[in-house]
C-alpha cells in the first residue's frame, strides 16, 4: 500500500503547533509562585512551631540540673539525664547495626544479585517496608526480641527494633547512591586488572559514600524520634539511673509523651524544654554525618 507524505513537512508542523510563548512563560511563573506559596506555608509554620518551643522551654533547657537531674513527680525538680544518655545509646547502636546491613545488603543487590524475578520481589518488599507505620515495627521487635529471643524490655530490644525501623530508607539510599557511580568506572578498573572486591572498595563505595550518608541520616533522624515502637517494645517513664544495655530505659520521646499527658502546666514548660534538647541532639548526629559527607567528597 502506497503511503503518502506531505511535500513539505515544516510547513505542516508550523502550522499545526502554535508556540505561545507568553503563555507557556505565564503558565511557568505562576507554577512557580505557586510551588514558593507552599515553601512558604512549611517555613512559618515550621517557625511558629520553633518560636512557641523556644519561648516556653529555652530558660529550661539551659538549666544545667535539668540536663543532668533525674525524673521527679515534681515538675521543678525534674531532669533528663537517663532519658538523653538513652536515646544516646539508641543513636550509636543504631549507627552500629543498621549502617553495616543496610549497607552491605545494597552492595550484594546492586553488585552481586542475578537480576531474576526473586531479586526484583525482595527489591519491591524492601521499597514497601519503607512506608510501614513504625507500630509495626515495635509490634515486630516485642515478638521477636522481647518474646523470640528473651531479650526481655531492654534497651538494646529497643535499639534492634529502631534499627529494623531504619533499615528500609538505608537499603533503598545507599542502592541510588552506589548504581549512580558511572558504569565506566567500573571497567576502567576492570581494565586495569582489578578484582571485583577491589572495584567496589577503592572506586565504588568511596564515590557513593556522601549518598549513602544522606539516607543514614534521614534515617537515623526519623528513628530517634519515634515513640511508638519504643513504648511497645517496653520503653519506661521514669528512671533513676543511667541505662545499659541489657537494663530497662528511657528515652527522650518517650519522657516528653509522660510530661505532655500529665496535667501541671509546669511539665508543659519541660517538656517544651526536652524537645530543644532532642533538637539538638538530632542537629549534632546530622552535622557529624554531613561533615564526613563532606570529607569523602572532598577525598573524592
Amino acid at each position: 500500500m502506497a503511503v503518502s507524505f506531505p511535500e513539505d513537512s515544516s510547513q505542516l508542523q508550523a502550522g499545526s503547533f502554535e508556540p505561545n510563548v507568553k503563555l507557556r512563560e505565564r503558565a511557568g511563573k505562576i507554577f512557580g509562585w505557586i510551588c514558593l506559596l507552599g515553601l512558604s506555608i512549611g517555613l512559618v509554620v515550621l517557625a511558629l512551631l520553633l518560636w512557641d518551643v523556644l519561648k516556653d522551654g529555652l530558660p529550661r533547657a539551659l538549666q544545667p540540673e535539668f540536663l543532668l537531674g533525674n525524673p521527679s513527680r515534681f515538675a521543678r525538680r525534674a531532669g533528663l539525664r537517663p532519658a538523653l544518655f538513652g536515646s544516646i545509646w539508641l543513636g550509636a547502636l543504631m549507627l552500629l547495626i543498621a549502617v553495616p546491613i543496610g549497607v552491605g545488603a545494597a552492595l550484594y543487590l546492586e553488585e552481586y544479585a542475578p537480576k531474576n524475578w526473586w531479586s526484583n520481589i525482595v527489591e519491591v518488599n524492601i521499597a514497601n517496608l519503607a512506608g510501614v507505620p513504625s507500630i509495626v515495627y515495635g509490634l515486630l521487635g516485642l515478638g521477636v526480641f522481647n518474646e523470640l529471643l528473651k531479650f526481655g524490655p531492654v534497651l538494646l530490644s529497643g535499639a534492634l527494633t529502631l534499627s529494623l525501623l531504619a533499615l528500609p530508607l538505608i537499603i533503598v539510599a545507599s542502592r541510588e547512591a552506589i548504581r549512580a557511580v558511572p558504569q565506566s568506572l567500573r571497567q576502567a578498573s576492570y581494565g586495569l586488572g582489578a578484582t571485583k572486591w577491589q572495584t567496589i572498595s577503592n572506586h565504588v563505595l568511596p564515590y557513593a559514600v556522601p549518598g549513602i550518608l544522606t539516607g543514614v541520616i534521614i534515617s537515623i533522624s526519623r528513628a530517634i524520634g519515634e515513640t511508638a515502637p519504643l513504648i511497645v517494645v517496653g520503653a519506661v517513664g521514669f528512671l533513676a539511673s543511667n541505662p545499659s544495655l541489657f537494663s530497662r530505659f528511657m528515652a527522650l520521646p518517650i519522657l516528653i509523651y509522660d510530661w505532655v499527658s500529665r496535667p501541671q502546666a509546669e511539665f508543659k514548660l519541660a517538656a517544651a524544654a526536652a524537645i530543644i534538647v532532642l533538637l539538638l541532639l538530632v542537629l549534632a548526629l546530622n552535622g557529624i554525618a554531613i561533615y564526613i559527607r563532606n570529607r569523602f567528597s572532598t577525598f573524592k
